[in-house]
């Protein structure tokens, strides 16, 4: 059984041109990212420590996606990029997380439903990324982290199911999916990743 979505909305070659083209500042971003999902599985242990069953897989992930930002904190480190000054707003999370719902569960619900597509749309990028680049070991680089980012996106939909009916989950998951690539359609192309 598949748990996540097909995205709604497919990255246009133009988004994967605009990164190549300063891939610095794609780099600094993307290790940003990496932090704040490592972060994001932590907050939801810390927000639902009640949620025992999945407690040792949101861990298991946040040492995941920090050993990522670590990843590409080397990368950088080699290539003589600091991380930035000021981490800008990521106005593509802010919008998203403007769709959750009120009430703990619903929130709940959103927020692990949204980290299922927003990992499933950096599998897609990643993906896009690592076609691109013509460099053999960042090449291979973005192609593991594109698989392990798909993974990502099914543990979220299998968590909250293991909370709420399927029939509701996949409903909601739906909705958020269609405001996604809304979202994504509209955004100004930039070197980040979303």
């Amino acid at each position: 059984m598949k748990f996540s979505l097909e995205l709604s909305w497919n990255t246009p070659d133009s988004w994967t041109q605009t990164v190549l083209s300063d891939f610095d500042a794609f780099l600094q971003d993307h290790a940003d990212c990496e932090r704040k999902a490592s972060s994001m599985a932590m907050s939801f242990v810390a927000k639902c420590p009640d949620r025992t069953e999945i407690i040792p897989e949101l861990i298991d992930t946040a040492l995941e996606e920090l050993e990522h930002f670590k990843s590409v904190y080397s990368l950088m480190e080699k290539r003589g990029i600091r991380m930035p000054d000021k981490i800008p707003a990521d106005p593509y999370v802010a919008q998203l997380i403007a769709l959750c719902r009120d009430g703990r569960d619903e929130r709940l619900m959103d927020r692990m439903l949204l980290a299922s597509i927003i990992e499933c749309r950096g599998a897609e990028r990643f993906r896009l990324v690592a076609e691109g680049l013509e460099d053999p070991e960042l090449k291979k680089f973005y192609k593991e982290l594109w698989t392990s980012e798909a993974k990502h996106g099914n543990i979220f939909v299998v968590m909250a199911l293991k909370y709420w009916p399927e029939d509701e989950v996949y409903k909601r998951l739906n909705e958020l999916n269609e405001a996604e690539g809304v979202i994504c359609s509209k955004l100004p192309l930039r070197a980040a990743l979303h």
